[in-house]
């Protein structure tokens, strides 16, 4: 009965993310680096669409309004393209200002497991829609996207974040908002 009082990493034999050693420090800060990544993609991609009059164009090379055309046949759902087709500028604004808004989100830390939601829906869209055709899928990047937001979603931003600075608040001046 000498291993009954073993607890600490026990279950998995993983480190003890809660730990002081090194690589507790490492697996607090784990998430640190992709939300650095998704973060800054996210902005620039919607940065780069709001800054490119081709893309937000109905028609010509560049634009949403021909991507949508070569896409409509392919994509796992037609009826969202043949919507998005009806107002390729509007879409376009909306594609790129809510890349904007996770880009952002996900930077600062400010509502993280929203922002990485809607990071994971933009990915979620466009797999469906835009990359679905690409054969091998490994070959498309908005599933990975997707995948890479899932332990955004799961976690937030609890480290180096608008959202950790706010709780420590809370935690500090009580559960008030006012008074």
């Amino acid at each position: 009965m000498v291993h009954a009082h073993r607890t600490h990493g026990a279950d998995l034999g993983g480190a003890d993310p809660g730990g002081a050693g090194l690589r507790g420090r490492w697996a607090r800060h784990a998430l640190f680096p992709l939300r650095i990544f998704l973060g800054a993609t996210f902005l620039y991609a919607g940065l780069d669409k709001l800054t490119d009059p081709a893309f937000l164009a109905a028609n010509g090379t560049g634009s949403l309004g021909e991507l949508l055309r070569q896409v409509h046949s392919t994509a796992a759902l037609p009826q969202l393209v043949g919507l998005a087709q009806k107002s390729p500028a509007a879409v376009g604004y909306a594609i790129a200002g809510g890349e904007l808004l996770v880009g952002v989100g996900i930077l600062v830390g400010l509502l993280g497991r929203l922002a990485a939601l809607g990071g994971a829906l933009i990915s979620l869209t466009l797999w469906l829609t835009v990359s679905w055709q690409t054969h091998p899928y490994y070959y498309g990047n908005d599933l990975a996207y997707l995948m890479a937001w899932t332990p955004l979603v799961l976690a937030g931003t609890p480290r180096f974040s608008l959202d950790a600075a706010l709780t420590n608040r809370r935690k500090r001046h009580g559960a008030q908002l006012y008074g």
